[in-house]
């Protein structure tokens, strides 16, 4: 019976940890925006303009030849 005494003020130690790190979340964003992640990995990024890419490179090469 004496480990109540203990884990009483354990527990509600825990809690309090557990509801500032919620809040501490809530304050630097971390919920702001919960659908874009989820999304972005479905769609290709586009390459830059600037760098060709391989099947380019490989096309150009032959037309050279």
């Amino acid at each position: 019976m004496d480990i109540i005494y203990l884990l009483i003020p354990l527990a509600l130690i825990f809690v309090a940890v557990a509801v500032w790190a919620f809040f501490w979340a809530v304050d630097n964003g971390q919920y702001d925006d919960l659908e874009s992640p989820s999304h972005s990995i479905l769609f290709d990024q586009e390459p830059s303009p600037q760098q060709p890419t391989p099947s380019k490179q490989a096309s150009e090469n032959k037309a050279n030849d």
